[in-house]
């Protein structure tokens, strides 16, 4: 069946649940993993010493940067370190485990690296958006799902419905 899965992961409330589906398929699978995360610059907010128009003092645009370079560096440390703890995770029950952490466009990078790496099937999450929003929020799950050279499985996240619902309902059991 499956021997060389993909997990994308990032920092959303979804990904735990991902990984979980991921390392379940991988120990009923015999298959190894590959965690990858995406650093892009929509993640940690780009930076452009010219935006709207205005133009900084060299110090100032100097100490931009230099706080841009710290966030970064700060993302890419915290990205590295919830990879270390998936790909500890599956080595404790067994699942042979690689990770890697790359920078460009999310969805170009997964479906990349797919083809690169030989994957069969990548496992991703999606927040639950349809039509509309789907489309305007550029959806990563999406490309993949149009782009990549093998199967993709998606772990649907939690919809604004679904958590309207689940409020509801801890409404009622608390009163």
């Amino acid at each position: 069946m499956h021997q060389r899965i993909l997990v994308a992961i990032n920092h959303s409330a979804g990904s735990e649940q991902v990984f979980e589906e991921a390392l379940e398929l991988a120990k009923d699978t015999g298959a190894k993993l590959m965690l990858l995360h995406v650093l892009s610059s929509d993640a940690v907010g780009g930076f452009a010493p010219f935006s709207m128009g205005m133009l900084y003092s060299p110090l100032i645009a100097s100490e931009l940067a230099e706080a841009h370079r710290k966030q970064w560096e700060a993302q890419e440390e915290r990205s590295l370190k919830l990879l270390r703890a998936y790909a500890e995770k599956a080595a404790a029950a067994n699942v042979t485990t690689e990770f890697t952490q790359n920078l460009g466009d999310s969805g170009g990078v997964i479906c990349q690296l797919a083809k690169i790496w030989d994957a069969d099937l990548i496992v991703m999450g999606r927040r639950g958006l349809t039509g509309l929003g789907e489309w305007l929020s550029d959806s990563v799950s999406n490309y993949v799902i149009h782009h990549a050279p093998c199967s993709v499985f998606i772990v649907q996240g939690k919809t604004l419905q679904d958590t309207t619902a689940s409020n509801a309902q801890e409404v009622v059991v608390q009163q």
